[in-house]
């Protein structure tokens, strides 16, 4: 009867890098940054190659989205 509602790190971690890698990211580039987003760290501490890696993921996603939306018309 109890929900659960609080995901652990792992499951959070599992969840971000399966939606990116369903939006079709490359499956270590989606590992790496579902780590970054769990992680909790502040942008300013990441290094440039991770915000680099960041930005291309999430762009990937977001246009892979955004195509999606379009073609079921949500």
């Amino acid at each position: 009867m109890h929900e659960r509602l609080l995901m652990s790190l792992k499951e959070k971690e599992e969840f971000f890098h399966l939606e990116l890698v369903k939006h079709g990211v490359e499956y270590h580039k989606a590992a790496e940054v579902a780590r970054m987003i769990v992680s909790g760290k502040p942008d300013e501490l990441l290094t440039d190659k991770e915000r680099q890696l960041a930005t291309e993921v999430c762009r990937k996603w977001l246009r892979q989205r955004q195509r999606l939306a379009l073609i079921y018309g949500q």
